[in-house]
């Protein structure tokens, strides 16, 4: 099938992270960070995201993230983006100095697939509080895929945002932004809901879990991706498809952690307590599980 070939393709073409029991990786996707604007669906989770991968940070985890970064469907200027959430891009620029940096891109970013876009919008960025422009990610090179092998055994997990399975959001992506930038952004406003996303179509999220999920198993390989905004943690023995939600939650975000030899999903939100103070706290929604039982109950 044409989606299976496409899906080794992007295999073939990605780079390969050396990981061991020591190594600890978070894997976070569909961030959507926007302009702040009414239709900025990342703002209500913003200092949620900032206190996770502060935590993260200080834990030594490398962050992965895994395409739709940022909504450039919606908005032209990825400066609006970065003056918008600055203390976003702070820590990912933390992140990116220790060399614990990674990134994908999905339909909503596919521009930086473009080196030259990344170059000239990434690397550095204009500050407007000192009217001067200023290093961000300098030198980051973004990938359509990731592949996380194993030291010991050479077991491979294979990272990608999911779209490239998704006709309408790859083949004809571009139809797709034109789309979103000059019709249904406006119309959001009313309340209609954008039926390019895949997110707010059950059909399609099906649809395209499925296919990856058919994938990993053929090629015998853990699958973590994105684009369908939903969670999915299987059991092993099960197809090893596996998708760490979103940022643009209701009332959280959602992600992947990989340490010790083990998978997690967790999610972080903000609660109360009883005396009535607002945190930021990290829940685990399944896991942890061993890495390798996903390989040893598929053989």
């Amino acid at each position: 099938m044409r989606y299976l070939k496409r899906l080794t393709k992007v295999y073939k073409n990605s780079p390969k992270i050396n990981y061991d029991e020591d190594s600890k990786f978070i894997i976070m996707s569909d961030v959507h960070r926007g302009d702040g604007g009414w239709a900025d669906s990342f703002s209500k989770n913003q200092n949620t995201f900032f206190a996770a991968l502060t935590y993260y940070f200080n834990e030594n985890y490398t962050y992965i993230e895994l395409g739709d970064g940022d909504e450039l469907w919606e908005n032209r200027n990825i400066n609006d983006i970065i003056n918008a959430h600055s203390d976003a891009f702070w820590v990912l620029k933390k992140f990116h100095e220790k060399k614990r940096l990674h990134m994908i891109y999905g339909n909503h970013d596919i521009v930086k697939k473009y080196p030259f876009y990344v170059e000239k919008n990434l690397f550095q960025y204009f500050n407007q509080r000192d009217n001067e422009y200023c290093d961000l990610l300098r030198d980051i090179k973004i990938h359509e895929g990731l592949i996380l092998q194993n030291k010991k055994n050479h077991n491979e997990i294979m990272l990608l945002h999911g779209h490239q399975v998704d006709f309408l959001n790859s083949d004809i992506w571009r139809v797709a932004r034109f789309l979103v930038r000059y019709f249904w952004k406006p119309l959001e406003n009313f309340c209609l809901h954008d039926v390019t996303r895949t997110a707010k179509n059950y059909k399609k999220k099906n649809d395209v879990a499925m296919k990856l999920s058919r994938w990993a198993s053929k090629e015998n390989k853990i699958m973590v991706a994105g684009h369908t905004h939903r969670p999915m943690f299987p059991k092993p023995g099960k197809p090893p498809y596996f998708n760490d939600g979103s940022c643009v939650h209701p009332r959280c975000i959602t992600g992947i952690e990989i340490s010790g030899g083990e998978i997690t999903l967790i999610k972080w939100a903000i609660k109360s307590n009883s005396e009535k103070m607002l945190k930021v706290e990290r829940e685990i929604l399944a896991g942890p599980n061993k890495i390798n039982d996903y390989f040893e109950k598929a053989r």
